[in-house]
């Protein structure tokens, strides 16, 4: 009897989870599709557990190897392929699938503009999972809100703004300075400058915002550049839910770097703790480190940090500070290389404002030429060019009631792109766009330029990548001219941020006094 009685109970908690299973995987994505579409809201049809994303899969592997002709701009269909013919199909706003996960696609500068500014706390960012996780944990990039949140940003707006910003500059000019240095013996030659870039930006965030020389931070960088890897290549990866039953090799391996980068850090908090309990040091310093390991200390419970809140806020920043700007001083100098009247223009107002002397915070402000430059790079080539948002409860967004739990995806690189906002010839490279600043060239649309996000969760550390890429540029300026090596194939790709796929090639040449 107690066996028919498992057995019976076995079998109707197998037939409820198969209905669960069901509910979620072909029931729900149904009734969104059908509601959506009883809004005029079209798109591809969602298959079977995948959605459509082998569709979009099999859209990014055709053209991802596919060098582009006559060193275009137009990187959009490149990028995002899927978005780009979908959006031709179906109209500005459409619905796409990623797995059973519904996410409506927005292109209209209004609807984006009421999402980001997110007045009503109605579109909280989504929650990091799986490889994503590991790479930047709840950091301030992730979904913390609330008091966590304000703390955690007040935290970094006094380490990367003001007078802490302006402490920085002397250590981005040395470092800038030791890879000039380098380049020395290579003057006329080639020089892979993606490369380049990516040591000096590690070794910049390393030095201003934890005290530590490239040397020191090495292996992080190294393992972070492994889960960097790992997160883009799994990432239109589906899993049934719940459904666990082994680990993938990536996913042994992305723990393996998890652990190892946790460790790292934690060795840096412990050097700071020991100097301060031997009493060699006052206090744990004014770096983002310091900041971080006083918030360990806090003895306010609402201000106090965890370990693992920190370990999060170390990955975010070494991450984000040194994909981006990579990605921005990379795509400044390739647009430079090929437009050598307006590198000139720039190479007449670094000098008319420094000289041959190195750059300072308080000349930075004086560079316009540079900043039109630099906006216009970030408009065709910004580091991130898309940003997902949740849909928490059913709501109103403009004319559309959204489904609870679906997502929202706004196609930042589409807005940069886009003829409709920029004029027929918004493909081409044209920094004279930004002569009156933002204000003028968005028409006071500000949502339609975000390279670094909009509203409460614009990117915090957009000051210190700013005034980074204008050292740079200044003093590569102020020692040479450069060009395009016949070498380089222009093939844009994205591995979290937007970057060439084989690298950038330049030649470089001394400046003739």
């Amino acid at each position: 009897m107690q066996s028919v009685i498992f057995l019976s109970s076995l079998f109707l908690f197998l037939l409820w989870s198969l209905a669960k299973l069901l509910h979620k995987l072909w029931w729900n994505p149904l009734r969104i599709q059908r509601m959506m579409a009883q809004q005029g809201i079209s798109g591809p049809p969602y298959r079977f557990l995948h959605g459509s994303t082998k569709e979009t899969i099999k859209m990014k592997m055709e053209i991802r190897n596919t060098p582009m002709n006559n060193l275009s701009h137009d990187i959009f269909p490149k990028i995002h392929p899927q978005v780009n013919t979908w959006i031709d199909t179906y109209g500005r706003n459409y619905l796409n699938w990623h797995g059973p996960q519904a996410q409506l696609v927005i292109t209209e500068p209004d609807l984006i503009k009421e999402v980001l500014l997110n007045r009503e706390k109605t579109y909280p960012k989504i929650g990091t999972k799986d490889f994503a996780k590991k790479l930047v944990g709840d950091g301030l990039v992730g979904t913390v809100d609330g008091k966590k949140w304000a703390n955690q940003r007040k935290l970094a707006n006094h380490a990367f703004h003001g007078e802490s910003l302006k402490n920085m500059a002397p250590a981005m000019v040395e470092s800038v300075h030791t890879m000039l240095g380098k380049w020395k013996n290579q003057e006329g030659k080639e020089i892979e400058v993606f490369r380049e870039f990516k040591l000096l930006t590690s070794e910049v965030i390393s030095r201003t915002a934890f005290g530590s020389s490239y040397v020191e931070g090495r292996n992080i960088f190294q393992m972070l550049t492994g889960l960097v890897t790992l997160t883009s290549k799994n990432a239109f990866n589906i899993r049934l839910p719940g459904i666990r039953l082994w680990k993938t090799a990536d996913e042994v391996e992305a723990e393996k770097l998890e652990k190892g980068i946790r460790n790292s850090i934690l060795q840096m908090i412990k050097r700071r703790e020991k100097k301060v309990m031997a009493g060699e040091e006052d206090g744990f310093g004014d770096d983002f480190l310091g900041q971080l390991v006083k918030a360990l200390h806090d003895t306010d419970k609402s201000k106090k940090f965890t370990i693992d809140n920190l370990v999060d806020e170390c990955k975010t920043f070494y991450i984000a500070g040194q994909e981006t700007a990579n990605s921005m001083m990379t795509w400044m100098l390739f647009l430079l290389a090929i437009n050598p009247e307006w590198q000139e223009e720039a190479r007449r107002e670094v000098l008319n404002v420094f000289g041959n002397e190195d750059p300072d915070s308080d000349g930075l402000g004086k560079l316009k030429k540079i900043s039109m430059i630099m906006n216009e790079t970030l408009r065709l080539y910004p580091p991130v060019v898309g940003l997902t948002r949740k849909v928490g409860k059913k709501l109103r967004l403009g004319r559309l009631v959204l489904p609870a739990n679906s997502q929202i995806f706004i196609p930042t690189l589409k807005l940069h792109h886009d003829p409709e906002i920029w004029g027929e010839d918004a493909h081409e490279f044209k920094p004279e766009r930004f002569s009156e600043g933002i204000a003028k060239a968005t028409n006071n649309n500000a949502v339609v330029f975000i390279p670094f996000g909009f509203g409460p969760r614009s990117c915090v550390g957009m000051s210190f990548v700013v005034a980074e890429a204008k050292i740079l540029l200044s003093m590569i300026l102020q020692r040479y001219t450069f060009e395009l090596s016949p070498t380089y194939i222009h093939c844009p790709g994205q591995l979290l941020t937007t970057r060439p796929q084989h690298g950038l090639q330049i030649r470089f040449h001394p400046l003739q006094q």
